[in-house]
């Protein structure tokens, strides 16, 4: 069992940052990959970028290329979201997502096939 617990949401202008953390509980970190999804009102949840077990392998969505850095550190249990250059469209409940295994497909995993999920936290950026 892995317990996820997401922290940094918050209000911010757009155009600012904010770090969002995911701690997650036991002694088997490294073998899930983390993922980051975001949701909303009235939307789905959407994918928003992935990180091997290891760190080495990552995907974005295109919506959040080169303003989102996705990090781990495996010592703290913990994996990261920078997310930079925040647009009011990147208001939304924000989840990390944990899966067991080590393959890499070149698809990202939908919702359903992550094992673990916290309990989200709200980024919301004004205009």
């Amino acid at each position: 069992q892995v317990q996820l617990v997401e922290s940094g949401g918050g209000l911010v202008q757009a155009g600012g940052s904010l770090r969002l953390s995911c701690a997650a509980s036991g002694r088997t970190f490294r073998q899930y990959n983390m993922g980051w999804f975001r949701q909303a009102p009235g939307e789905e949840r959407e994918f928003v970028v992935r990180i091997s077990g290891n760190g080495v392998m990552k995907d974005y969505a295109d919506s959040v290329k080169g303003r989102f850095t996705i990090s781990r550190d495996n010592a703290k249990n913990t994996v990261y979201l920078q997310m930079n250059s925040l647009k009011p469209e990147d208001t939304a409940v924000y989840y990390c997502a944990a899966k067991a295994g080590i393959t890499w497909p070149p698809r990202t995993w939908p919702p359903g096939e992550y094992d673990y999920w916290g309990q989200g936290t709200q980024v919301t950026v004004s205009s």
